[in-house]
């Protein structure tokens, strides 16, 4: 069974989700079926494999309920031989997979396109050994992570030391598996009953080469990958047009493709008037005019940037190669191509932000109203959630960060920019989930189903916390006491804290992290006294 934590229209509009089905699907050996939240399936008995793959930290609770819909125990350490092996991959469980680690039995790190056959092909190899013997087998899989064969060491004061093997036989360090060819996904299933209705999505590129310091999206998924334009790009776009008439380029940075123009060009051939194309976000300064009248022309009404801030200064503290300039060049461009809408994206609560530059990010956009009247602004904010393998992971989420999306509203919505600010509140949630170790998964427990709240998680966090001590799930006599939420949530972290992902190796080492970390602070305080 493969489960999706959301319901079909959105679960099937996901281009990860539907390459793993796909994967699965194709093999002869393999009998595969999709769960999702909306569907009321009865539990499958003479399943041997549960999947999930997870992109959102807030999706974490919805596999306990999807669990308990099909009466798979929750904790792994309660499952007999006959119960499914429960896994999971995708870039929140890669990142981290602590805080959920205590009810899955396997976590596949980084890209599947082999690493998911060669862990399906080790499945059935040792499908007849006892469910221990499987599990250690599995673990000399480079990229196979088995949370039960590694336990948590804390100190005497209860903060967390290492999370170390169980014995001599288990890798000390899983690496996260890259795929390095240049050859990516596309869509196999088309329906009009998508969150995106008859989409044909193409991955276009996969990371990103810009390495913003908070961005999980580039420093866990690197090396920045391009598909081949003839031998990758042209003929899946063909395969997809004898389906639909409706195109999507996806990838973190689309036009950076080194041969994006050769693309449009293609696509600006007679023969695809009748087509709609649609691009995830793009670089701001890569757009220009010939870009803006070609995504028109073939029924586009919109291009996405992210600017981060409208602070030059935040803007190099985040390492965001982009000037004002290009931002308005963007616009321009946008405008007089014919598109109709320019949506932007920017954060607060970013490290070493002050209130001035937040300011800069309203002045920013009534300039640009004032500047394309005609073009229809949209500006998306989120407020800063620290991740595991990026140089920001060591910061902590900014309090004031709610007042500041307040003020941004005050100042937008009433001069006709559309302004859609993501929750303060969940963003915390996030940051709780990203941040924390095993010790969050009994909270993980309580929130689960109809409490699955902000209330719901804070009270959880809040019962758990007022026992002196509780028995982490996990097979092991530790105890373990749960960390406050502000030093999870909140506070900044010395380099020298033990981080919960420290076991697990992604793209860039933690030293080169923490060089890119300094650069961030040197950048900020060459150009403000106040840092």
């Amino acid at each position: 069974m493969l489960g999706f934590p959301s319901t079909y229209s959105i679960g099937i509009t996901s281009l990860g989700y539907q390459v793993i089905w796909s994967t699965l699907a194709k093999r002869s050996d393999v009998d595969v079926r999709r769960i999702f939240t909306d569907q009321k399936d009865n539990s499958h008995k003479n399943c041997d494999l549960f999947g999930l793959s997870l992109s959102w930290e807030l999706d974490g609770p919805i596999l306990l309920d999807l669990l308990e819909k099909q009466g798979i125990p929750l904790w792994n350490n309660q499952r007999q031989e006959n119960d499914p092996l429960v896994f999971g991959g995708g870039p929140v469980l890669t990142a981290n997979p602590e805080p959920l680690a205590p009810f899955l039995d396997v976590v596949l790190l980084g890209d599947g396109e082999n690493l998911l056959p060669t862990f399906i092909n080790a499945v059935k190899e040792f499908q007849d050994l006892p469910r221990k013997e499987k599990l250690q087998n599995l673990a000399q899989i480079p990229g196979v992570y088995i949370p039960e064969l590694y336990v948590p060491q804390y100190t005497d004061n209860g903060k967390l030391k290492a999370i170390t093997p169980v014995n001599n036989k288990i890798p000390n360090t899983i690496i996260k598996q890259t795929w390095k060819q240049n050859t990516l996904s596309h869509s196999s299933v088309i329906t009009p009953d998508a969150a995106w209705p008859n989409i044909y999505m193409v991955e276009t590129v996969r990371s990103c080469p810009e390495l913003c310091r908070f961005c999980l999206a580039s420093y866990l998924t690197l090396p920045f990958r391009t598909a081949s334009l003839e031998d990758g790009l042209i003929p899946a776009i063909e395969k997809g047009l004898m389906a639909t008439q409706r195109i999507g380029l996806l990838g973190a940075s689309v036009t950076q493709h080194p041969q994006f123009s050769e693309l449009l060009t293609w696509l600006s051939q007679d023969r695809f008037d009748d087509i709609r194309l649609s691009i995830s976000s793009v670089r701001a300064g890569t757009v220009n005019g010939e870009m803006t009248k070609i995504l028109s022309n073939r029924a586009c009404k919109s291009i996405t940037i992210a600017i981060e801030s409208g602070s030059e200064r935040m803007r190099k503290v985040v390492n965001k190669k982009l000037t004002e300039e290009e931002i308005f060049m963007a616009a321009k461009y946008a405008l007089e191509g014919g598109l109709k809408n320019l949506k932007l994206y920017g954060m607060v609560g970013l490290p070493t932000e002050e209130i001035e530059d937040v300011e800069a990010t309203a002045d920013l956009l009534l300039r640009l109203k004032r500047k394309t009247p005609g073009l229809r602004l949209t500006l998306g904010v989120s407020t800063f959630v620290p991740k595991a393998h990026t140089p920001f992971q060591w910061y902590g989420v900014r309090k004031e960060a709610d007042k500041r999306l307040k003020l941004l509203a005050k100042k937008l919505k009433p001069n006709g920019i559309n302004f859609r600010p993501e929750s303060y509140g969940w963003s915390v949630i996030q940051a709780l989930i990203s941040r924390s170790d095993r010790r969050l998964a009994p909270v993980i427990a309580l929130v689960r189903g109809s409490q699955n709240t902000l209330g719901g998680w804070k009270k959880a966090y809040k019962s758990i916390s007022e026992n002196d001590h509780y028995k982490l799930n996990d097979n092991t006599n530790n105890m373990a006491m749960l960390p406050s939420w502000d030093e999870v949530i909140h506070e900044d972290w010395d380099f020298s804290k033990a981080l919960p992902w420290e076991h697990l190796q992604g793209a860039i080492k933690p030293e080169l992290l923490m060089q890119h970390h300094q650069q961030s602070i040197d950048e900020a305080s060459a150009m403000n006294p106040k840092t």
